[in-house]
């Protein structure tokens, strides 16, 4: 990395975000990746959960044409799951269910984390006598829905997909061996906007590629979103990762959550690592 960087360009360069992409050329590029990547593996295809939002769309439709187009190379049945992973009743499940719709997945699984999470948060409070924060329950929702996707993933074979993208990624806005673990991230380095983009070229209803984005998790914020609970939109973010010029406020923010979320951006630190340091 050229030392002569501004701290901006680094991130950026690290992230691998470019400022501009062309549709076709990026979608090619990521199923491509996703179709070696499968019959590399000996795996039996993919599984996601899909939560309505433009991220898990946009993987989920690239994850089922990779099965399909390696299916039609070998000859052998690739497939795509679809899991659909609500706390209870999921508030805009009507928008989940056209993100299904648009990826068309080979097998579709529901299930309902609400008892899961409940007795863990349960069993946290009889062991310590504390009661575990809404906060800090939102996290445990995100790591029930990687667990189940993970147990779907063993018992049929398949390998679990990410849906980390250049925001995610640089200000850590993912709970940590929750939505932030998976096997393979196919979206790395691509802003809100290009995603959204790319969905719309797809086909996606104005619904779906323009939708609020929300990570849900908090029972006493529901569909809290997320330019709220990190302080800035995801508009000056896309700014900031392509090398445009924002408010030195906005800037100051995003540098700031981006060093405090460093640890997330790696395997659990050992004594021979330095980048921490």
């Amino acid at each position: 990395m050229n030392t002569n960087m501004t701290k901006q360009e680094k991130i950026i360069e690290s992230l691998h975000v470019r400022a501009s992409i062309d549709v076709a050329e990026e979608l090619r590029f990521r199923v491509d990746f996703l179709k070696n990547y499968l019959l590399n593996t000996g795996a039996n295809g993919y599984v996601l959960g899909i939560s309505g939002g433009v991220d898990s769309t946009l993987t989920g439709y690239m994850a089922r044409i990779a099965c399909d187009e390696a299916a039609q190379e070998t000859g052998k049945e690739f497939r795509f799951f679809a899991v659909r992973l609500p706390y209870g009743k999921q508030l805009d499940e009507d928008v989940a269910q056209e993100a299904v719709k648009l990826i068309r997945p080979h097998n579709m699984i529901t299930v309902n984390i609400k008892a899961a999470v409940d007795a863990s948060v349960e069993q946290f409070q009889l062991a310590t006598g504390a009661a575990l924060s809404d906060f800090h329950k939102g996290n445990t929702k995100a790591r029930e829905r990687m667990k189940v996707q993970y147990d779907i993933a063993a018992h049929f074979g398949l390998l679990v997909l990410g849906t980390d993208q250049a925001p995610e990624a640089a200000t850590g806005f993912f709970t940590k061996f929750g939505d932030g673990a998976a096997d393979v991230a196919p979206i790395t380095g691509l802003t809100k906007g290009q995603v959204r983009q790319i969905l719309q070229q797809l086909g996606a209803t104005e619904e779906l590629y323009k939708k609020t984005p929300t990570a849900d998790l908090e029972d006493n914020r529901p569909q809290l979103p997320d330019e709220e609970a990190l302080g800035f939109s995801y508009d000056d973010l896309d700014k900031y990762l392509t090398n445009q010029a924002v408010s030195s406020e906005v800037r100051d923010k995003i540098e700031r959550q981006y060093d405090a979320t460093r640890h997330k951006r790696h395997l659990p630190v050992t004594p021979f690592d330095s980048w921490w340091k």
